[in-house]
């Protein structure tokens, strides 16, 4: 047994202990009689049966312990876990809308004689637009001060007759009756000279409203009614519209779960908020959080918000669809790894520590806190400056021995910049 080798070995172990069951079978059956030996047949073959079955399994498990012992290797990629600041955002969609937009229409019906604008131009505030035809609001305001004109000859000739009467009934000439007659028609002309005022006031307001002015200053839309057109009031196609462009807004929803956390954030610090395009990849513009609405949707769950935007390179435009990303908070000295290293088992997220003197990896849980691009923010047994595997994590257990690539060791980038919401 000293000279044999260890297959040797273990083969001469299997025949001595398949010889000892036989032998020890056998002795049982020379004692027993014929009778005796039919009546333990089933018995003695579920024995024999039973233990051969053990026999397979103990050498099953033999082989697979052998093979594992045996295991190579595993090539994986690792990285180094590094102490960085990070940003914490809330993402989601929000629609650009103007802070002013204005619907152009008439006040005043009538022919639309000039259109004074070209479409997309900025406009200013004050500007005249367009012209109403004023030559019948001209005839209305001539009018109006004709008959304001007559009116007040009549008050004033009442009043002299007032006076007249006045003197005459000092001296008794007249009547009573006569003298507040003429007092209550100097009060009737005072009232038709009045009416006549508002008249003529009225018909200027109409003739000023022939000019279509711009009340704000912003960027003018496409026209939608041609010179020669008759407008009025009513109509519900406007002649144009205008936004304002710079300054914009943006209004998005939040989750009512973030309520509270934006809410104590946004009294006492000032949240910025950036605008990127529909994939997600370039900052449009950076602005800042104004408001938060008053109420939450229940039939969504959630609540609006709005953030001005300067936009002065006009990158953002109304009914634009953009991707928003809240700036919440700041974690300082938080520890980093690529996004790449974190697993998901049934106990949650964890990660591989390499431990660099055997060359093995163990499993370490974590908590993600946050994440960003292609690194997120953890917490739990793990320090800075550690190994952890970003790359083969499929072929890992825990205690595994591994092969780190040459060159393969790198820090996690820090998240910043122009990461993807």
């Amino acid at each position: 047994m000293k000279n044999l080798t260890k297959p040797q070995k273990k083969s001469k172990i299997q025949q001595n202990f398949i010889q000892s069951i036989l032998h020890v079978a056998l002795s049982k059956v020379r004692s027993y009689s014929i009778s005796q030996f039919l009546q333990i047949r089933n018995r003695l073959i579920f024995i024999c049966s039973l233990v051969v079955l053990l026999f397979l399994l103990w050498a099953c498990s033999s082989h697979n312990r052998h093979k594992q012992d045996l295991k190579p290797p595993v090539p994986v990629v690792v990285a180094k876990v590094q102490k960085s600041d990070v940003p914490l955002y809330l993402n989601t969609i929000g629609t650009v809308t103007p802070v002013e937009s204005v619907v152009v229409k008439t006040q005043v019906n009538g022919r639309l004689t000039a259109v004074l604008f070209q479409e997309g131009q900025y406009i200013q505030k004050g500007e005249l637009l367009a012209q109403i035809d004023s030559l019948p609001y001209e005839a209305q305001l001539q009018q109006a001060e004709g008959q304001l004109r007559k009116d007040t000859a009549l008050l004033e000739n009442a009043l002299l007759d007032l006076k007249r009467y006045q003197a005459l009934r000092k001296e008794d000439s007249v009547s009573q009756q006569t003298l507040d007659t003429q007092k209550s028609l100097v009060r009737q002309l005072e009232g038709v000279v009045q009416s006549d005022q508002g008249v003529l006031e009225s018909a200027k307001v109409n003739l000023q409203y022939c000019k279509i002015i711009s009340e704000i200053s912003g960027i003018i839309g496409l026209r939608q009614v041609n010179p020669g057109n008759y407008v009025q009031a009513v109509d519900a196609i406007p002649i144009t519209t205008i936004n304002t462009i710079s300054p914009i807004s943006v209004v998005f929803p939040l989750p009512k779960d973030d309520l509270i956390q934006v809410h104590e954030k946004f009294k006492v610090n000032v949240l910025r908020v950036d605008a990127f395009d529909r994939k997600g990849e370039v900052i449009l513009d950076t602005g800042e959080l104004a408001a938060i609405d008053s109420q939450i949707d229940s039939t969504t769950g959630t609540i609006k918000l709005k953030a001005i935007f300067k936009n002065d390179h006009h990158r953002l435009f109304p009914n634009q669809f953009v991707n928003i990303r809240l700036k919440v908070e700041t974690l300082y000295d938080a520890l980093v790894v690529p996004t790449a290293a974190i697993q998901i088992g049934r106990q949650g997220p964890f990660i591989y520590v390499l431990d660099p003197q055997n060359k093995s990896v163990s499993v370490r849980p974590i908590t993600i806190k946050a994440s960003i691009g292609e690194d997120s923010a953890i917490s739990g047994e793990i320090q800075d400056g550690q190994v952890v595997v970003i790359q083969g994590q499929d072929k890992l257990t825990e205690g595994a021995i591994v092969i780190p690539s040459e060159g393969t060791i790198h820090p996690a980038h820090p998240p910043g910049g122009q990461s993807n919401p």
